[in-house]
């Protein structure tokens, strides 16, 4: 509430009578500085992260029916950049993570806590489809295995952010991991196979971003997507799905490890174009879906539970499903999902889950004894 209308024209807080300025009393201690406004969101990366969210339920929803090739076709093309670019965001968005207190215990509270729950979760809702139960926390179940790596990729941050060339570092970690075969245990193996996305986007700047807001760059593009999306179309009958896991060694998918490293290589300069033109054509202005894409997280963990009773039931198995027809189906179900997923009342109930307040868990931070 303003002064003006809480005190009367006798006096105010300061002890200034009426008439009189502050500038007048030899004694008056100077006005404090009002308090910056606070900085209104960015709508263009919520933009971003809701299309990417989308793409995930849609490519997760996809699998029963990869024996088609129109599935596999858009598979391909969306599992070529639709991580790799959420990493990249991730990355960015964790530049100033170490800054703050309440950003650091987020690793406990957004990261450990609903790993676990999540796990749970998983494990008991394949037990009431029919499944064996299966429980293993160090190696995540199915879409779990993003929080962990997610988790060890900010833990490291401290150690990019020393580094003089820490690109060419994590390209390097992310060829050579090709040589062995990682474990899925913590998801070291999307660790080091995706590490060079979450890097790129930590030594990103917003003015990186303002580089691809130009109209030229915009029509490029459009002609690198459709190149992307002409080749899926090529390569989708014969092509292994491996590689675009990003964990695969070379000796997993059956190649020579020359062979190897130029897949690995290939794969990383395609991701990172078809990044790049996508972040260029997303709009950044405020839009009907930048709201949703605040909550993607809730889209991320949740959206599982309806594609694996919907796999389970065999729902995504009948044959009209098996064409363009019905790849156009799910995708559009799918997409549905999201907006549901993301809406503030789908937070509401499970922010007590998914977003745990454990304040009585931290010491406060330290404040100094004014003499």
């Amino acid at each position: 509430m303003p002064e003006q209308t809480f005190w009367g024209d006798q006096t105010d807080p300061r002890g200034v009578r009426p008439g009189d300025t502050e500038q007048e009393r030899p004694d008056a201690e100077p006005e404090p500085e009002p308090e910056p406004p606070k900085r209104k969101r960015d709508p263009y990366l919520d933009n971003v992260k809701f299309i990417l969210i989308a793409l995930v339920v849609i490519g997760h929803s996809l699998v029963p029916t990869l024996g088609a090739d129109s599935a596999k076709t858009l598979y391909i093309f969306v599992y070529t950049f639709h991580m790799p670019l959420f990493v990249l965001i991730s990355g960015y968005l964790s530049r100033n993570f170490w800054n703050s207190n309440a950003k650091t215990n987020k690793l406990v509270d957004t990261f450990l806590v609903p790993y676990v729950i999540v796990e749970v979760g998983y494990a008991a809702l394949r037990f009431a489809l029919g499944q064996k139960w299966s429980l293993t926390i160090i190696d995540p179940a199915w879409l779990n295995w993003y929080l962990l790596a997610l988790l060890f990729w900010r833990l490291s941050t401290p150690v990019w952010k020393r580094m003089k060339y820490p690109i060419p570092v994590a390209i390097a970690i992310y060829l050579f991991a090709g040589f062995s075969q990682i474990s899925g245990d913590f998801s070291m193996d999307r660790f080091f196979g995706l590490m060079p996305f979450f890097v790129i986007g930590l030594v990103m700047q917003p003015e990186h971003f303002e580089m691809l807001n130009r109209r030229w760059i915009k029509i490029l593009s459009a002609v690198v997507l459709l190149a992307a999306a002409a080749v899926a179309v090529l390569i989708a009958p014969k092509a292994s799905l491996k590689p675009f896991y990003y964990k695969n060694s070379y000796q997993d998918m059956d190649l020579s490890w020359w062979m190897g490293l130029g897949v690995r290589t290939g794969l990383l300069v395609c991701a990172l174009a078809m990044c790049f033109a996508v972040l260029a054509l997303i709009p950044r202005k405020e839009t009907w879906y930048s709201d949703l894409g605040t909550r993607t997280l809730y889209c991320y963990l949740l959206h599982g539970v309806p594609v694996l009773i919907a796999k389970e039931m065999g729902w995504l198995e009948f044959p009209w499903l098996y064409g363009p027809l019905g790849v156009l189906a799910i995708s559009a179900s799918c997409f549905a999902l999201a907006i549901v997923l993301c809406l503030p009342e789908t937070r509401t109930v499970f922010k007590w889950v998914l977003e745990p307040r454990l304040t009585w868990l931290y010491r406060r931070p330290s404040r100094e004894v004014k003499r």
